[in-house]
């Protein structure tokens, strides 16, 4: 019966430690569950951490990018500044020298002189070059004057340009007379001289000195004769 006794009880001590460390193991899987709840975030925080710092690093260099290239921009801007300062400088000394605001073309800033061309047959054509030191407008079209006559040659307005007809120094403008047109039969007056008067942008009457030229010999023109707008190219000018 003793025997029996501490059989049983050893059974149940047996039991009791099994139950033991059964309960012993479900707490610490609890603790580990625990411990594991604690490292996720720890272990979230230490991947997020690798991460916003890679970000971070990302942006800063996609900012120090972003930043490098309008400093290189401004750079480049700023030595095409200095550049163009420099040039700009250089570009207003020629201005200021040479490229002057123009001026109307008259008798006192050309030399105008007329001469009998072959063709086309019955005409003459003036030219009109710039001596001055600025540009200058041959505005409109000559008015001209044979000797003492008392009205102003016809002018052409079949013949006006496209645009203005600017004179650099040294360039000419060109203007063709028709000395008679049709009718066939009309009268012709012989003349020697040749009064040219320069226009204003209003085209108001004359403007500035006249040229005062001498007629080829044996210059005839009649009533319906005829003078060009001034053109930049002769040919244009002998077109007529």
């Amino acid at each position: 019966m003793r025997s029996n006794r501490i059989r049983t009880t050893a059974l149940a001590a047996t039991a009791l430690l099994a139950a033991l460390s059964l309960t012993a193991c479900g707490g610490n899987d609890n603790g580990n569950d625990g411990k594991a709840g604690a490292a996720a975030p720890a272990a979230s925080v230490t991947a997020t951490t690798p991460d916003t710092g890679k970000d971070a690093k990302d942006a800063k260099e996609t900012d120090s990018g972003t930043a490098k290239a309008p400093a290189e921009n401004v750079s480049t801007t700023s030595k095409g500044s200095t550049g163009g300062s420099r040039s700009g400088k250089s570009s207003v000394g020629t201005t200021a020298s040479g490229n002057k605001s123009p001026v109307t073309c008259t008798g006192s800033n050309t030399k105008v002189t007329v001469s009998k061309v072959s063709r086309p047959i019955n005409h003459l054509l003036l030219t009109a070059t710039n001596t001055g030191s600025v540009p200058c407008y041959a505005y409109h079209a000559p008015a001209l004057r044979f000797d003492d006559a008392q009205a102003a040659f016809p002018v052409l307005r079949d013949s006006i340009p496209q645009a203005v007809v600017t004179l650099a120094p040294g360039q000419s403008a060109y203007a063709s007379i028709g000395l008679s047109g049709e009718p066939d039969g009309q009268e012709l007056h012989k003349s020697a001289h040749l009064s040219v008067y320069f226009t204003g942008k209003a085209n108001q009457g004359s403007t500035g000195a006249s040229a005062e030229l001498t007629l080829p010999a044996g210059t005839t023109w009649g009533d319906n004769g005829f003078v060009t707008y001034w053109q930049s190219e002769m040919a244009d000018a002998l077109m007529y």
